[in-house]
């Protein structure tokens, strides 16, 4: 009648959900009255859209208007359960379905570029809403400048020790043509020239992390990741007043020089020695005798795949000869 079996029927009464009509003193069971029955299918209807019994029983307990409320909330959380279940499905099958990753990056040279910035440290849990606030002022503060033109998109550079110490420095910035005035936390910077590796995402927020392991994987393999911040990231925390000494293996580039001189950071540069880098081949070797820097590229540089002899590297090397 109820479709409840009697191991159910002994649980909920054992758990005051659905209390027997009378139990029978010398067997133990327990018999249920009719007008009993609409309440029995109301509790299995609730518990097989995955109700916990505490709610369950809140609902049976309830007046009306508050009965429609608890179960309104839970077929609610059911919908999120059903979004998200659909979302990771939808995520797997990008994952099982994706083309190769390394088929879709690709390298960038870009030049120093100027721009309207916003810099600080931020908790790595904060990063998200400072990112979101900070491009926000970014927008509004180059539409409200007539002299300004963006030149580029809103984009970031994160410090290593977000990552590794979940709490560094960060900056939010949008190309621009023109001069910046400092207005509110909006800076003017120079945004240092950079070799890139690049790899476009299309598709939700939620699955971008797909695509940073993905080209993380593709920096690491052709060993143009770091262990930890470089002389680039000291300059930058450097001209943001984040650190007094910055012990740099070069001297600073002149785009560095005017991102302090902008933010008011005087400094002396006291040069206490100089790096170098040896290239050893081994003594049997008499093809090679000299290497140039588009050697050194071909070589060990991030396009060097698949060379099992010298000669396999000499086109690139001259693509990379000046």
């Amino acid at each position: 009648m109820t479709q409840l079996s009697v191991k159910t029927l002994r649980h909920y009464h054992e758990v005051g959900l659905l209390e027997p009509d009378r139990v029978d003193p010398a067997t133990g069971y327990r018999h249920y009255a009719p007008e009993q029955v609409p309440t029995a299918q109301v509790v299995r209807r609730l518990r097989e859209l995955g109700m916990p019994i505490a709610d369950v029983r809140a609902v049976l307990a309830s007046a009306p208007a508050d009965r429609n409320a608890l179960i309104s909330g839970h077929l609610e959380r059911l919908q999120n359960q059903l979004a998200a279940t659909r979302s990771a499905v939808e995520t797997l099958r990008a994952i099982l379905e994706r083309p190769v990753a390394a088929s879709r990056i690709e390298h960038r040279s870009v030049a120093a570029t100027p721009a309207a910035a916003i810099a600080a440290t931020v908790e790595r849990d904060d990063l998200l809403p400072w990112w979101q606030g900070a491009v926000g002022e970014l927008q509004a503060t180059v539409a409200a400048e007539k002299l300004l033109t963006p030149t580029g998109v809103p984009a970031a550079l994160f410090g290593f020790d977000i990552f590794a110490r979940d709490r560094g420095a960060a900056t939010v910035f949008i190309p621009v043509h023109g001069g910046v005035r400092p207005v509110g936390r909006v800076r003017p910077a120079t945004i240092p020239a950079a070799e890139l590796a690049v790899i476009r995402h299309h598709g939700p927020h939620d699955d971008v992390d797909l695509d940073y392991s993905a080209l993380g994987e593709y920096a690491t393999r052709h060993e143009i990741s770091v262990d930890g911040p470089g002389t680039g990231d000291g300059f930058a925390l450097f001209c943001q007043g984040e650190t007094d000494i910055s012990d740099a293996s070069r001297p600073i580039e002149d785009t560095e020089a005017k991102t302090c001189k902008d933010a008011g950071i005087d400094y002396v540069e006291l040069e206490i020695g100089l790096d170098g880098i040896t290239v050893m081949t081994n003594p049997a070797n008499d093809t090679v005798t000299c290497l140039n820097t588009g050697d050194l590229y071909a070589l060990i540089g991030p396009e060097s795949d698949g060379f099992a002899n010298w000669s396999d590297a000499d086109a690139l090397a001259k693509a990379h000869t000046a």
